[in-house]
C-alpha cells in the first residue's frame, strides 16, 4: 500500500554561528546552508525532531 509523503518547507531565518554543535547539525542534516535558504524534506519523525529542535532558528510550512 503506497501512502503520500507529505512534504515541509523548511527556512533557515538566523544564522548558524555561535550554536550549538548539535544545533548545527540539525541544520546540516535538513540541508540548509545560508540564511533564507529553503528547503523541502519529507515529514518523518526523525525530520520533526531535527526541526523542534531548532526551532528558534527556522520557520516552518505545511506542504501537502
Amino acid at each position: 500500500m503506497m501512502t503520500e509523503n507529505k512534504k515541509i518547507k523548511v527556512t533557515l531565518d538566523k544564522s548558524k554561528h555561535g550554536r550549538l554543535k548539535s544545533h548545527k547539525a540539525c541544520i546540516a542534516g535538513l540541508g540548509l546552508k545560508k540564511i533564507r535558504q529553503t528547503v523541502l524534506v519529507e515529514d518523518t519523525p526523525e525530520n520533526r525532531g531535527m526541526i523542534n529542535k531548532i526551532s528558534y532558528l527556522v520557520s516552518v510550512e505545511e506542504m501537502k
